[in-house]
């Protein structure tokens, strides 16, 4: 692994890759990270059983959506809130009607913020149209596979086969709090020093031992997955 300004780098095999993405997940987690962004940054980082111009390529593309708005947060449609702004500029009328300037404007007003805010969810939805498509198909021809929310940024690029025949990859992540990338540093340095295997999370095939045993499969847990000395 290489360290610098920018991040933990490390050249290697798809299964090199995906073991660093856990070893910084696994640092992360023993820093007490959590959270939404944490959660985004575990999902997103590649898994033992993806591969890089599919799995990787579809979260990547759904992770750069453009963001919900107001409008959509609060699960209203471009066509609900346009007729919410036409029922706050009658009210408008009314008020005026009824000599209440303050109350008319604050219709008025209203319907003004209503409008821009089915012009914002319409303008959102159309560009989503078209996001994957632009992304998976032209984007990762020219940029590597990344990640970006506040806690870490990450990229993936793929690189000429290695000696043994492999594909290679460069993985390069990023803590973007500095005090919090110099303990995930720390973390990093013990698990190299100390930890002799790593064993790489693989997903479990449960469905089969559920239907025939006719229980529940216990789930994977969090902590290091790894052998020591």
């Amino acid at each position: 692994m290489e360290e610098s300004i920018s991040g933990f780098k490390l050249r290697g095999s798809w299964g090199d890759i995906v073991e660093h993405g856990e070893r910084i997940t696994q640092a992360l987690r023993e820093a007490d990270v959590s959270g939404a962004a944490f959660e985004e940054w575990d999902e997103w980082r590649p898994k033992s059983h993806e591969r890089l111009g599919e799995d990787v390529s579809e979260k990547t593309a759904e992770q750069a959506h453009v963001g919900e708005g107001k409008g959509e947060q609060a699960g209203e449609s471009p066509d609900d809130d346009l007729r919410t702004a036409g029922e706050k500029l009658t009210e408008s009328y009314e008020k005026l009607e009824d000599d209440d300037t303050e109350g008319a404007m604050d219709r008025w007003q209203d319907s003004v913020n209503y409008v821009a805010r089915a012009a914002d969810s319409a303008s959102r939805k159309a560009l989503r149209k078209v996001e994957d498509t632009v992304y998976q198909r032209v984007m990762t021809q020219l940029a590597p596979y990344y990640f970006d929310n506040d806690l870490v940024s990450a990229n993936i690029q793929q690189t000429s086969r290695m000696e043994d025949g492999e594909e290679g990859f460069i993985f390069e992540v990023n803590v973007n709090d500095d005090e919090l990338k110099e303990r995930v540093s720390d973390l990093l340095t013990t698990y190299e020093d100390e930890i002799d295997r790593w064993h790489v999370d693989v997903e479990k095939q449960t469905e089969t031992v559920e239907a025939a045993e006719g229980v529940e499969a216990p789930k994977q847990g969090d902590g290091p997955r790894a052998d020591t000395t």
